[in-house]
């Protein structure tokens, strides 16, 4: 069993403060995507709740102080978060680009119809596709403009976004 030593050293200064500093910038550049793209990083899943959470509250902060203050706790959490599985994705951002983007506003514009005037919407989307759980939609809808009202985290949102990706990713 040979084992490098360097696993055993500990991170130097400088290494632990580029480490910081990348996730920070990694952070940053998460906060400043457009919002379709952010909802897809969401829905992938590859963030840990805690990070979305944060990365949402820093989006919609504007004060440059409060900002500020926000990155530096969002780049705390990303210390912890396996950036790998991120990184991808943006990387497929950048390539799929256009494209996607158009998928993604058509996916956005959906959710925001069906949380703001739900059943004409929802009776709209079931015309187009049959093939949808109404039921399941009707209670992603609720929740989800309980969540609005009530200011709390958009679980059921991001549920919606997801379900709506895998709806109309399929026609």
């Amino acid at each position: 069993m040979s084992h490098h030593h360097e696993e055993f050293e500990p991170k130097s200064k400088q290494q632990l403060k580029r480490d910081a500093e990348a996730a920070q910038a990694l952070g940053k550049a998460l906060g400043a995507l457009p919002a379709p793209h952010f909802n897809v990083l969401v829905a992938s899943q590859v963030l840990p709740e805690k990070l979305c959470d944060a990365l949402v509250e820093f989006r919609a902060i504007k004060a440059h102080e409060g900002r500020r203050r926000q990155l530096q706790y969002v780049g705390r959490l990303m210390r912890d978060v396996d950036t790998a599985p991120i990184q991808k994705i943006l990387a497929e951002f950048e390539r799929s680009g256009h494209v996607a983007s158009a998928q993604l506003q058509d996916i956005e514009r959906w959710r925001e119809r069906l949380l703001a005037a739900g059943d004409e919407a929802l009776k709209e989307l079931l015309q187009i596709h049959p093939e949808a759980d109404a039921a399941h939609l009707q209670k992603l809808i609720v929740s989800g403009r309980k969540e609005i009202i009530q200011k709390q985290p958009p679980r059921a949102s991001r549920l919606l976004f997801r379900y709506l990706r895998e709806l109309l990713k399929s026609a």
